[in-house]
């Protein structure tokens, strides 16, 4: 476990292939497009009584400790499952694998899901649901999604600046995965989309 540890550490020392300017561009691009999503009455999700006040989502600053190269670590016995969901609907995952990564110091794991029916043009795509200590208090109570795509090879880049809210977090007749007790980050991730409050 040490000397994983030490590999993950390694990895996240460094992070940036691109400069940090081209990362926060494109994290800056990633939060420009979801906010065009929302305030768009023809793409959004929100209930149609929230278009009266809304202009525009919360987000963290964007900041490029919270982009961290991770060792990526395929799990590829795992047998799918039904995952719990803020209705009764119970949509079939399997564990795909796991990221390992540092942020302040602090050695992290994440499980990361794939859906066993993905949609056509989904299939390359990984779910990674997650909670942190923002959880409740700065961001959306129930947990926050990370969308990603397989790697090539054992390392990935996960960029928390693009973590976003589950739809429900904005109307209740979404049906939204509820993260995993193991997907419990301990530290506060202090990046993406913030806590939707209606006024």
């Amino acid at each position: 476990m040490k000397h994983l540890w030490l590999f993950t550490l390694l990895f996240s020392a460094s992070v940036f292939s691109q400069t940090d300017c081209d990362a926060l561009t494109e994290s800056n691009s990633y939060q420009r497009a979801l906010n065009d999503t929302y305030l768009n009455p023809e793409t959004s999700i929100l209930e149609e009584a929230d278009f009266e006040n809304f202009t525009g989502l919360n987000f963290f600053p964007i900041n490029p400790d919270y982009r961290v190269k991770a060792l990526f670590i395929r799990t590829p016995d795992e047998k799918p499952f039904l995952m719990p969901t803020t209705t009764d609907r119970l949509p079939e995952y399997v564990k795909y694998g796991e990221v390992h990564f540092t942020i302040k110091e602090m050695a992290l794991k994440l499980d990361i899901f794939q859906n066993t029916s993905p949609k056509e043009g989904y299939e390359n795509h990984l779910f990674l649901p997650l909670t942190d200590l923002t959880s409740g208090n700065g961001s959306y109570g129930g947990g926050r999604y990370l969308d990603i795509q397989i790697p090539e090879n054992d390392t990935i880049i996960l960029d928390f600046n693009q973590l976003y809210n589950p739809y429900c977090a904005y109307n209740k007749k979404y049906s939204c995965p509820i993260p995993p007790e193991q997907n419990d980050l301990q530290i506060r991730i202090e990046a993406g989309v913030k806590e939707y409050v209606r006024y």
